[in-house]
């Protein structure tokens, strides 16, 4: 059964003004964050959508590393680190929760999932993803044994880039996937530069930019507008590009 807005596990995160305000520093310096009012979950979908440098990994690792995450990834009982890259932006986040705690988490970070995948062997938890190292698979396939196998649904999942290894093919899969884990009571925090896997019918789209954050539909995202142009009128855009 889908979660209802009052039954998500993370309702609304908001910035601790009082003690970011004056802030000149990394992360307070990223658009995301200059142009932050907070962020109402009110779907069991939400993305984080924008172009590079807007700061949406960093929102996302503080999201997750507020709620008890390992910064690196992988589910709250993971206690790992490879090289302590992450900002102290959790610090500054205020999460309203719902009533219910999630039953399955997990944060997956696209950039830091070889060390989640070596960290796996180490503690010999492969059997949580399928009973085959993730390092003996090809990247979009360990990706998706994560996606697949270890996701059991009643869960938080927070996402970074989850198409980074995957093809179009496999990002119409994951969508198949999250929709089997919402109807389970999920929710999914998204951040990701794929139109297909922003595509998912009824999620709150979140777009960054310089100007500010809008919620926006799929049609209006920066994102789908290039793809759509260049698809549409290719031999103009490639003589543009290449000239």
């Amino acid at each position: 059964m889908k979660l209802e807005w009052e039954s998500q596990y993370i309702r609304k995160i908001q910035l601790k003004e009082e003690e970011a305000v004056g802030q000149d520093r990394y992360p307070f310096t990223l658009p995301i964050i200059r142009n932050f009012k907070g962020i109402t979950f009110d779907s069991c979908v939400t993305y984080i959508v924008g172009e590079n440098g807007m700061g949406k990994s960093t929102l996302l690792e503080g999201i997750a590393v507020a709620y008890g995450f390992n910064p690196e990834g992988g589910t709250m009982n993971f206690n790992f680190s490879n090289y302590d890259s992450h900002s102290d932006l959790h610090n500054y986040l205020r999460l309203v929760k719902g009533p219910y705690r999630p039953t399955d988490n997990f944060f997956f970070r696209a950039e830091t999932f070889y060390n989640l995948a070596t960290n796996i062997d180490q503690i010999d938890a492969v059997g949580s993803y399928g009973g085959t190292s993730l390092h003996e698979m090809s990247h979009g396939e360990s990706f998706f044994a994560a996606f697949n196998e270890r996701f059991q649904g009643q869960g938080l999942y927070i996402l970074d880039e989850p198409e980074a290894a995957l093809s179009p093919l496999r990002q119409m899969s994951l969508l198949a996937r999250i929709d089997d884990l919402v109807h389970e009571g999920s929710q999914f925090i998204i951040s990701t530069h794929s139109p297909i896997i922003m595509a998912y019918p009824g999620a709150k789209i979140i777009e960054i930019t310089e100007a500010g954050i809008n919620v926006t539909t799929l049609e209006e995202t920066s994102h789908y507008s290039i793809m759509k142009q260049f698809f549409e009128d290719r031999e103009r855009l490639l003589r543009h590009l290449l000239k």
